[in-house]
């Protein structure tokens, strides 16, 4: 199912961003290999993720317009993985099959290659598109004897809900924070219901994590399941703290429907093939102000997604320009909405759900 316990999927707020810049490979390198050494990979696998985040960083420096490289761990109950994603904006990749094969690595990096890269990795995806830029993620789980990934490993690959936080520049500490987790009483074909959530504290820094801190307690600890009863749990935990923007989305797969609750300008969509679907919320400030609540239902897009993202994001995307992304992974396409969209201006955050219908 993915880095989980047994009800929240996924939370996050994500600390170590790296910048494209002189220093950019060496230290991604000495904190990849740091991060792998306290989750508890062995002497070689960390060095593995070291040497695949050396290459994914030298890519960037030595072909990227702008970029950086996100680098984060993942925790089941019983396993602890490393994870980089790399978001770039550049030439992109023609032809991502042919750069993915032997011998076919970048002048200037270890040469091992991006299908090296994407050997050592547990789970490995990219996108990239021509004239815009290139969204990498690769998940590193301790091995076996036999070299074969742990099973936690393969179920983190399947991640339903993925997502990424950035601070404003010149902050160490991102305001927005998001959270996953499922209703495990939901019954009927297909996955349970899922349960996503998105807070944008007011203004930056600690202050705004604070509130956001306490959305994600609230939404991770009230036994409610449905939107607007977990908003007004949100609401109350927020009391006390600077407030925010929220919402929360509840996808039932067995109805092929979502429910979504926001107050704010936490932006909700429904991703197609042929478009998006604007998902509302109303104005106000959850733990201030925040007016009636209303909840709006909308069909679920056949092999669709659901993403929300905060202000942090401007709204001027197009998901359909970028051939192929919904057949790609959560992460992958958050990454490349963030590429797409984000202003360097304010804290941004996206969260992507995909997979589960």
């Amino acid at each position: 199912m993915g880095p989980v316990n047994t009800r929240t999927i996924l939370a996050g707020r994500d600390m170590s961003w790296f910048r494209d810049g002189p220093s950019l490979s060496a230290s991604a390198r000495g904190a990849a290999a740091a991060l792998a050494r306290r989750v508890g990979l062995d002497t070689h696998r960390a060095a593995e993720v070291a040497l695949a985040v050396t290459e994914a960083a030298t890519n960037i420096q030595r072909h990227a317009t702008d970029g950086a490289l996100l680098l984060r761990t993942l925790h089941t109950d019983d396993e602890a993985a490393v994870e980089f994603v790399t978001v770039d904006s550049g030439p992109g990749m023609v032809d991502v099959a042919a750069s993915l094969a032997d011998g076919a690595s970048s002048a200037g990096s270890l040469g091992i290659g991006l299908g090296a890269v994407a050997r050592l990795a547990d789970h490995f995806d990219v996108h990239s598109v021509p004239g815009k830029g290139t969204v990498m993620a690769a998940q590193f789980w301790s091995r076996r004897a036999d070299d074969q990934g742990v099973t936690a490993a393969m179920a983190a690959g399947q991640q339903l809900v993925s997502g990424m936080t950035r601070p404003i520049s010149g902050e160490m500490t991102c305001g927005d924070a998001w959270s996953a987790r499922l209703d495990t009483t939901a019954t009927g074909p297909g996955h349970p219901a899922v349960l996503v959530m998105m807070c944008d504290g007011l203004g930056h820094g600690p202050l705004a994590a604070r509130a956001s801190a306490a959305a994600v307690a609230a939404f991770r600890d009230t036994p409610v399941t449905e939107p607007e009863g977990i908003m007004r749990a949100i609401h109350d935990a927020l009391r006390g703290t600077r407030g925010g923007a929220a919402a929360v989305a509840r996808i039932d797969p067995a109805a092929r429907r979502v429910r979504y609750c926001g107050i704010g300008n936490i932006s909700g969509f429904l991703l197609g093939h042929d478009g998006r679907k604007t998902l509302l919320s109303v104005p106000g400030i959850v733990g201030v102000n925040m007016r009636r609540l209303r909840t709006y239902e909308e069909p679920l897009p056949e092999g669709g997604a659901l993403a929300m993202h905060s202000d942090g994001l401007t709204e001027r995307w197009d998901h359909t320009a970028l051939p192929g992304l919904l057949h790609h992974s959560p992460l992958v396409v958050a990454g490349q909405l963030l590429r797409e969209a984000g202003v360097r201006r304010d804290d941004a955050s996206v969260v992507v759900a995909k997979g589960v219908w």
